[in-house]
């Protein structure tokens, strides 16, 4: 699949790229791209939920009243679940939420990700985006000129820019990260991918993309 370069004003500079079709251009497999997207989402949630049992809350511990003849109830102490203040029986208790899934389903789950973008032509490649100083209102100019200022985009780089990743943070909807952290959830997640010349080319190189 070939696809323009264009400079930071939005424009083709007569150069292209071809980006490998085992990558970009396979029939993606909708179920993979479920459990890397479930598995990144779990992965984030704190679990740090807790109740306290009837053996943590505070309480005495002698019994109520004797267990016959009053006509009531019988009862324990005051910790019983049924009272005010009592225990919660089988509240949450701290846990992870992660659970594992093979590099290999990981790895199809990107690449089926990618390949919907491309089909969407929802990629461009740009020849590199070079900033000096962090500059928020610069980048924002350069998103505008790419026609992408208004939609989720992911900026990925082949190495880090500290200047570009700063100009970054206060931009909605912007994100940058480097070539080897891309994920699933967060392909899925965007509108546009913007890659940088140099990180496209790392494909043409065989390497291989590390997973997040």
């Amino acid at each position: 699949m070939q696809v323009d370069v264009l400079n930071i004003q939005g424009q083709k500079t007569g150069r292209s790229v071809d980006l490998p079709q085992d990558i970009f251009g396979i029939e993606p497999n909708d179920h993979v791209i479920y459990l890397a997207v479930k598995q990144y989402l779990a992965a984030g949630r704190a679990g740090t939920h807790k109740v306290k049992t009837r053996a943590e809350v505070q309480g005495a511990s002698r019994k109520l009243h004797k267990q016959k003849g009053t006509g009531g109830a019988r009862k324990g102490n005051i910790r019983n679940p049924l009272y005010k203040g009592g225990g919660t029986i089988f509240g949450p208790k701290p846990h992870k939420y992660d659970f594992k899934i093979n590099r290999k389903v990981k790895d199809l789950a990107k690449i089926s990700a990618l390949s919907y973008k491309a089909r969407e032509e929802a990629i461009l490649v740009v020849e590199e985006i070079s900033i000096d100083t962090p500059k928020t209102k610069e980048l924002v100019s350069i998103l505008s000129n790419l026609s992408v200022a208004n939609k989720k985009t992911i900026i990925i780089l082949s190495e880090y820019n500290d200047s570009l990743y700063l100009s970054t943070r206060n931009v909605p909807n912007v994100t940058t990260t480097l070539l080897a952290d891309i994920n699933t959830y967060d392909i899925v997640n965007a509108d546009v991918l913007v890659f940088t010349e140099s990180a496209v080319n790392i494909f043409s190189e065989d390497e291989v993309i590390a997973e997040a």
